[in-house]
């Protein structure tokens, strides 16, 4: 899913100005922001409680604040806010695990089934890039079993006063009492699809990429907590369909254990990926 949308939250005129105050104009590139919520695949017990964390997922624009939107059914999930509020803040934000100074403007806005968020950089000349988490969000899930989302519905990252785009995020799918991420058919965006097959599959997978336009593809397979498992493939491919062999072993050459997996190819502009169920 892309978000390009330059209207963030209803704050998002004075993270502007508080960044262009702060720390003067900038310009955003072609390169963008890959964010996802995290773990995009779990699956908790009736009654758990449960968290979700914005995660930058690999190292793209430089960027010094972000607001989101993130939805979620409350039917299915009650969030639980924390004290003090900052506490939510991500590593990234805070310093915990950044150069950042930990001086922020923070504003959060919560309502029935979405959440509102503002978190914005004051430090003179700081600017982050990732991966790393970025926000972090608790729930405790019904205790009605079911397979419930927790969405995007609109994400903006700004470097100084400026939007950064493309912004590339990804959903993050909730198992309550029952095993969520067991599809794998894969996702389809703009002329770009990739899919698995067999799906679940014991060692090797195939997976399917189809292009609708030739250009630069990276392909890669991640963990649930958005870290890389393994480079597959990365250059200029021609339009049309191509197949590639997972044999379900991590960059390092050692086998991945049992699991859910997700497979996303880029072609600089869109994102599809397919989750991946691999049986020992």
């Amino acid at each position: 899913m892309r978000c390009e949308s330059n209207r963030g939250p209803r704050h998002g005129w004075w993270a502007l100005l508080a960044i262009a105050a702060i720390l003067g104009p900038g310009v955003a590139s072609a390169q963008g922001v890959t964010v996802a919520l995290s773990p995009t695949i779990q699956n908790v017990a009736p009654g758990a409680m449960l968290d979700v964390e914005l995660q930058v997922v690999v190292a793209g624009h430089p960027f010094n604040g972000f607001d989101a939107i993130v939805t979620y059914d409350p039917a299915a999930l009650t969030f639980i806010q924390a004290a003090p509020l900052a506490n939510q803040q991500g590593c990234l934000m805070t310093g915990a695990c950044s150069a950042a100074c930990g001086n922020t403007f923070h504003i959060f806005t919560p309502s029935s089934g979405s959440l509102s968020i503002t978190d914005i950089l004051l430090c003179n000349q700081i600017e982050l890039t990732g991966p790393g988490q970025i926000y972090k969000l608790h729930f405790q899930a019904s205790n009605t079993p079911q397979i419930t989302v927790v969405r995007f519905a609109n994400c903006v990252f700004y470097d100084a006063g400026f939007y950064v785009t493309p912004v590339t995020t990804s959903d993050a799918e909730i198992g309550i009492g029952m095993v969520a991420g067991v599809g794998g058919g894969g996702t389809s965006a703009g002329g770009l699809r990739v899919g698995a097959e067999p799906n679940p599959a014991r060692n090797e997978v195939t997976l399917a990429i189809d292009a609708g336009a030739p250009g630069r593809q990276d392909l890669a397979v991640y963990d649930v907590t958005g870290r890389t498992v393994r480079r597959l493939s990365s250059g200029w491919f021609a339009s049309g369909s191509r197949r590639v062999h997972w044999d379900g072993r991590n960059d390092a050459g050692h086998g991945v254990s049992p699991g859910t997996y997700l497979v996303i190819v880029r072609d600089g502009v869109r994102t599809a990926h397919a989750r991946v169920t691999l049986l020992r």
